[in-house]
Order: C-alpha cells, then sequence, then structure tokens
C-alpha cells in the first residue's frame, strides 16, 4: 500500500491535551519574563479547540512522530502548557521547511521545544535550528526527547535575549542566509523581531508569524492591551509590504506566513 497511514489521535489530545489548538506565546518565552496574562486561549472565531469539526481536522490530517506526540503529552502536564504551538500548525510549518529544502531555521521562541523538534525532525542531517529562548528551564523538558529522537545536534539552543541572537548572526556575516524563522514569542517585539529576520532569511525563504489573531483582540485592541496592539500595527504593516508575499491562516490562533522576495 502506498499510502502513508494516518495516525489516529485518541479521546487522550481531548483530555490530556486541551491545549492542542492553542499557539499561545508570551512574554515567557523571548523577551519579556512576566507571565501570561491570558490564561484561556483560543477561540480564534475559526474553529474552537473542543469543536468537533478540529478532532475531524486531527484525525484525518495529523502524522505524529511519536516522539513528538510524546513532548506534546508531557508539555500538557505543565502550567503554561497552553503555551505550546498547535500541533496541526507545528506539522504545517514542518511541510513548509521540507518544501523549501530548508537547511538553516530560527525559531523565537522555544518553550519545552516542541516545535524545534519538529523542525529538526525534517531538515537534514548538517540542518540547524537556532532557537532563541530566555527561559532554560523549559527546554530541558523537551531536550532529551531532541536525543532520543536523534536530532539534538541539530538544535543550537541559545539562551539569551532573541533581538542579541539575532544581532549576533546579523555581525557574524548570516545575512539571507537562513531559509526559515518561526516568530512566537513577546508580542511587543514583533515588529523587531520581523525586520531581523526579514534580513537573515535569503529571497524565497519564509517567515512564520504566529498569534496573529491574538485571541482576537486584534479586531478591536484595548489601550491597555499592549500586545494586540503591536500584533495589529504588524498585520497592517505586513499587508502593505513590498519586500514581502502573504498569507494569513486560520490555523491555531492565527499564522501569517510571509514569503521574501
Amino acid at each position: 500500500d502506498s499510502k502513508m497511514p494516518l495516525l489516529s489521535v485518541p479521546k487522550e489530545v481531548a483530555v490530556g491535551t486541551a491545549m492542542l489548538g492553542v499557539a499561545f506565546a508570551t512574554g515567557m518565552l523571548a523577551g519579556k519574563r512576566r507571565p501570561p496574562t491570558h490564561a484561556t486561549h483560543t477561540e480564534s472565531g475559526m474553529i474552537g479547540k473542543n469543536s468537533p469539526l478540529r478532532q475531524y481536522i486531527l484525525d484525518h490530517s495529523l502524522r505524529e512522530h511519536p516522539i513528538l506526540k510524546k513532548l506534546r503529552l508531557l508539555t500538557a502536564e505543565h502550567p503554561w502548557g497552553r503555551m505550546m504551538v498547535s500541533c496541526e500548525q507545528a506539522q504545517l510549518m514542518a511541510n513548509l521547511v521540507k518544501l523549501i529544502k530548508a537547511k538553516k531555521v530560527i525559531e523565537i521562541g522555544v518553550f519545552t521545544g516542541y516545535n524545534a523538534l519538529n523542525m529538526a525532525l525534517v531538515l537534514p542531517d548538517n540542518g540547524r535550528v537556532i532557537a532563541c529562548d530566555i527561559n532554560e528551564d523549559y527546554a530541558k523538558i523537551g531536550r532529551p526527547l531532541w536525543k532520543e529522537a536523534g536530532v539534538e545536534h541539530k538544535i543550537d539552543l541559545r539562551i539569551k535575549p532573541a533581538i542579541q541572537t539575532l544581532d549576533e548572526l546579523l555581525a557574524n556575516g548570516e545575512a539571507e542566509t537562513f531559509d526559515f524563522a518561526f516568530i512566537d514569542a513577546d508580542k511587543e517585539s514583533y515588529n523587531e523581531y520581523y525586520e531581523k529576520c526579514l534580513r537573515l532569511i535569503k529571497k524565497g525563504g519564509i517567515i512564520a508569524i504566529d498569534n496573529v489573531f491574538w485571541n482576537g483582540k486584534v479586531l478591536k485592541p484595548r489601550k491597555d492591551d499592549l500586545a494586540a496592539q503591536s500584533i495589529h500595527r504588524l498585520n497592517e504593516k505586513l499587508l502593505r509590504d513590498a519586500r514581502i508575499n502573504i498569507s494569513m491562516l486560520p490555523v491555531g490562533d492565527g499564522v501569517t506566513l510571509a514569503f521574501k522576495l
């Protein structure tokens, strides 16, 4: 049979991983250290995380590596487990990485390392994920599973403010040498992350920007919601940015794909 079997998603998805479909990133990740202010996420105005249709999507499209699943379930037990990128969104990122034959990837906001592992699994043996975060404790959860999956050598974890890491890459002459970037960290710094990644990415490369719906709060950002304001401003900027082509997708909490021209 030439068809690749689809992994069934058992009921533990609904029970043990309530954060699925939640692409929730906050200041905990790569910039600010404050804890999440939005304890529940994400009914992005599209398909709710507990919707039967959502379960159908998972049952009929998710092909999750066993060690990825192991890390997802482990992350679900963490108090901030909801911050993990949704599994179907992570799968899309991996498919894009593979499609463009990426070798060098940047991830801003690692948390327990589910998406870093996900991308490392599809990179060639000499491929690298420069994984940026400020909290090593979270990454320690995923690191043993990176090793178990045989891809630890592909993940270069840098524990310091992401802006600093991006500046170091640029100073090191690595502009226009990366194929793909995934931005999922403190929202107030999104524009700066985007601009630096755009310099680091090759023409034809892709920048994926997570949480562009911010749980629907971008529709009418409150004055005191700096994250919603920042994301909304970037969304408006990306629409008019002649340096890229874009697609904004209703996956997880919304993800925009920016294709560098």
